[in-house]
């Protein structure tokens, strides 16, 4: 008779220590058991009715709960809090054994302590891991790991959570250690958050629209209706391509003003080891969807701007200047100075939005594992700045001098792009301070550990953590 061996598909494999037994033949039970097998784990499961395995990945053992229980050493119960009462009559069966739990919850806050916490004091002869639930059946059983690939784990035995995390490692995620199982329920509550690190960005970039579209609408629109003009049909196209870039700068201007802020107040109390204000903590950690959003208008204003030649008021109005240069018998002369501006204008947006799209793609996930810690800081921060730039000098020139014209000011309301310009502008400013060789000397003095004593003589410890601008 030949040798079966067995070969493992999955990088990181390690030794195995008997079968993994999996409570519930369910979606996530049969992902989870297939994507054991498939890293070379044999995987049992325990179900109610082990004559029924149409669905379970070939290959499964299936056996009842208790003849399952026998012959693993590790179980996943992969089964909802309301039907664990079945384990209470394989109590002695399941003493010394591991017990993954992989369950969540429909609310937040649904039972006054966690799922884990709850099987631990049903079975407390067991020892409760809580793991695997911040993973969906769909990720595993499509290979699609790279924006669910990190596991939290925790549990009262730190052997029992070495091992499951070593299970992990072997099949491809990345496991994350939040402690003891009093940890279980915030565990569980993360995957039913609905974008918390998005609400500051979105309930910002909201009011800033918001707000925009008021100016633009009382400026242009509403003025104009009092004096008998109608053009109410500003309201499809030309006011929003005047929100979206305004808007879309201000936002990215806002990705960079806490960066400058934290190096002004480690500048100020002369070192780093102290938390900064918790407002700028939260604001600081959602940059990246600050950044992602603003690209998101990026793309609205760009896409709009397309459409501007097949616009009937934009055509009507090429038409009537050319029937006018007719009626009149003049020619209307190109202006050097007005077509430096225009192209300028132009090849100031093309290349900030470039550069904007390259910030964006550098934020996805499978990108910037990709690159080291240096290459990602290059292209945040200084392409980050070089943007920036770029796009605040195309709403200069595209604004160029109407600013000064009194005939631009609608109830003595500045044109709506310069809006657009008062925080890049600040940002711009106090980095240009901010880099300035002395300053910049010390700044990065602080970074590396250096502190300021209340006598100026004496130099902290170094340590590692530092905040980029």
């Amino acid at each position: 008779m030949g040798t079966k061996v067995m070969i493992p598909l999955c990088p990181g494999m390690m030794e195995k220590h008997g079968s993994i037994g999996i409570f519930g033949t369910g979606d996530f039970g049969r992902s989870l058991g297939s994507k054991l097998m498939q890293c070379g784990y044999p995987v049992i499961f325990g179900s109610r009715n082990p004559g029924d395995a149409s669905l379970l990945p070939r290959g499964a053992e299936v056996l009842g709960h208790i003849e399952a229980a026998h012959k693993c050493s590790v179980i996943i119960v992969a089964v909802q809090r309301e039907h664990y009462g079945f384990l209470r009559d394989l109590e002695d069966v399941l003493e010394g054994k591991i017990l993954v739990d992989v369950s969540n919850n429909l609310s937040m806050n649904q039972y006054p302590d966690s799922n884990a916490e709850y099987l631990a004091q049903m079975v407390p002869k067991a020892t409760v891991v809580k793991a695997f639930n911040t993973v969906s059946a769909w990720a595993l059983q499509s290979g699609s790991l790279d924006a669910s690939r990190q596991v939290f784990v925790c549990s009262d035995d730190s052997k029992a959570k070495q091992q499951i995390m070593d299970v992990i490692r072997a099949i491809g995620l990345t496991p994350q250690d939040k402690g003891s199982l009093v940890m279980a329920k915030e565990i569980e509550d993360y995957p039913l958050q609905l974008f918390p690190m998005w609400r500051l960005p979105i309930y910002t970039c909201a009011g800033l629209t918001v707000l925009v579209f008021l100016y633009c609408l009382i400026s242009m629109v509403i003025y104009n209706a009092q004096k008998q003009v109608d053009v109410s049909y500003y309201l499809m196209i030309t006011i929003p391509n005047k929100v979206f870039p305004i808007v879309s700068l201000m936002l990215l201007a806002l990705c960079y003003l806490p960066g400058v802020f934290a190096a002004i107040i480690q500048l100020y109390r002369g070192t780093k080891y102290r938390r900064f204000p918790d407002w700028l903590d939260r604001w600081m950690l959602c940059r990246k969807q600050l950044g992602l959003v603003a690209l998101s208008y990026a793309f609205l204003h760009a896409i709009y701007t397309l459409v501007i030649p097949i616009r009937y008021s934009v055509r009507h109005r090429m038409e009537m200047s050319v029937i006018n240069q007719v009626m009149q018998n003049t020619t209307r002369v190109l202006e050097k100075p007005l077509t430096w501006r225009s192209d300028t204008y132009l090849a100031l947006g093309i290349l900030g939005f470039f550069f904007y799209v390259v910030l964006g793609i550098t934020s996805l996930p499978s990108v910037s594992n990709a690159v080291n810690w240096r290459e990602f800081r290059f292209v945040q921060s200084k392409l980050g700045y070089l943007t920036l730039v770029l796009c605040t000098g195309h709403a200069m020139f595209f604004g160029w001098n109407r600013f000064l014209l009194p005939s631009r000011f609608n109830w003595y309301m500045p044109p709506a792009y310069t809006l657009s310009l008062v925080i890049p502008c600040v940002v711009l400013i106090l980095k240009l301070v901010l880099i300035i060789p002395c300053i910049d000397t010390r700044i990065t003095k602080i970074r590396q550990g250096w502190e300021r004593s209340p006598s100026n003589k004496s130099e902290a410890k170094l340590k590692t953590y530092s905040v980029p601008l």
